[in-house]
């Protein structure tokens, strides 16, 4: 089940040229379960028409501040009360004028006054308009009021000027989406998460790698930032992009991961150690390609630091977790690695399985404690793993 799953949401879609990217928005909440329930101002369907957005959205359009939704409900304190979280995509600068100075004079504004719900904005405007002091102002305020603003991108708008005001892209908004619908249960926590592989130079054109993709890290890192936490993920060389709303350092090598974790580490309530560090690197990286011609065939290693190791030793009240991939004796070389590192718990995955190994989209994994207890956790998308993880993790060691 996502977050997303059988949540009432309110998308109000005003009059701005970017009222069409509120059906891509409609088609990833409706994909995530999500009830979608548009409301369309006066401006807005100048852009875009009311047939499109119910057929998208599967549920009638609303526009008439005066229209019943049943004979016994007054639609805007209806709609207000139904939603879980009310969206406004794209936010216009006269409709954020509007809703900071407590306007309500349409549909759309009266929702806004009368619900208790989260209130995220996205706004689309012209550049010039988007940095007037009175746009900056009337955002500052809202912020100050509760309402969460997702701010524009920038690029070419469709006025022909480039700049910031071009709507955020659909996944920050969902995104933001989820993480304000969201149960918080790291709300006030500082987590640190690695990711990736590590790359150890051989020479300019050579390194020693593995087979991670990262996407298990990355996944911990987005899930504890739903949950609420201040995040930092320190990546190693992977494709993936940087998620919204935290803090991506991106690392290469085993010894500059070791300097951005210990060095993020201060101060957090936690650390995952999700990333596949390299155990060995060259003892020294040549300055120029090496010719095969000239390779004697050996290759000295030595070994690469201990992040884990290290942050365990100084580990504090801080909980640590570890993760362990493995092709065989599992449970065995995963308890040991997590009494040997003084780790609090470590998450054990069979790398060896195509369905659930490097790269893949799926996981199964089991959780080992270090008081001695266990969980399984069946196969599923790794988004819904981490989730798993950090709940079984919050319960033993950092409750609300």
């Amino acid at each position: 089940m996502t977050t997303l799953a059988g949540r009432e949401i309110v998308l109000g879609v005003t009059g701005g040229i970017a009222a069409y990217k509120a059906c891509e928005i409609i088609r990833e909440l409706r994909r995530e379960g999500a009830n979608v329930h548009v409301i369309l101002t006066a401006a807005g369907a100048h852009f875009i028409t009311p047939l499109t957005l119910q057929t998208l959205s599967r549920n009638p359009v609303y526009m008439n501040m005066f229209d019943l939704i049943s004979e016994s409900e007054i639609g805007h304190i209806s709609l207000a009360q139904r939603a879980h979280l009310l969206m406004i995509v794209p936010a216009t600068a006269n409709t954020m004028g509007r809703i900071r100075n407590g306007i309500a004079d349409d549909l759309l504004s009266t929702v806004v006054m009368a619900t208790a719900a989260p209130v995220l904005l996205a706004p689309a405007m012209n550049s010039q308009m988007y940095a007037s002091p009175a746009v900056r102002e009337n955002a500052e305020v809202l912020r100050e009021r509760g309402f969460t603003i997702v701010d524009p991108d920038e690029g070419e708008l469709a006025c022909g000027t480039v700049g910031p005001g071009r709507l955020a892209d659909t996944g920050r908004i969902v995104e933001m989406a989820r993480i304000l619908l969201s149960e918080k249960l790291l709300a006030g926590k500082k987590v640190v998460v690695s990711a990736g592989p590590t790359a150890e130079d051989m020479d300019p054109v050579r390194y020693l790698t593995n087979r991670s993709s990262g996407r298990m890290g990355f996944a911990m890192a987005v899930t504890a930032r739903r949950f609420g936490a201040d995040v930092t993920l320190v990546a190693g060389p992977t494709p993936l992009p940087a998620p919204p709303f935290l803090t991506t350092v991106r690392v290469r090598s085993a010894k500059e991961m070791m300097g951005e974790v210990t060095a993020a580490a201060e101060g957090a309530d936690a650390v995952v150690m999700a990333a596949a560090v390299a155990d060995f690197r060259p003892d020294s990286a040549a300055q120029k390609k090496i010719k095969k011609e000239k390779f004697d065939r050996t290759l000295a290693l030595v070994p690469t630091d201990d992040i884990l190791s290290s942050l365990g030793r100084t580990k504090g009240t801080r909980v640590l977790v570890g993760f362990a991939a493995e092709t065989n004796d599992l449970e065995e070389n995963a308890v040991e690695k997590m009494r040997r590192k003084n780790l609090d718990a470590i998450v054990a995955n069979d790398v060896s399985r195509s369905d659930i190994g490097f790269g893949s989209d799926s996981n199964e994994v089991r959780v080992y404690f270090s008081d001695g207890t266990a969980i399984d956790l069946a196969m599923a998308a790794k988004d819904a793993i981490a989730s798993a993880v950090w709940r079984a993790v919050c319960r033993k060691f950092l409750p609300a």
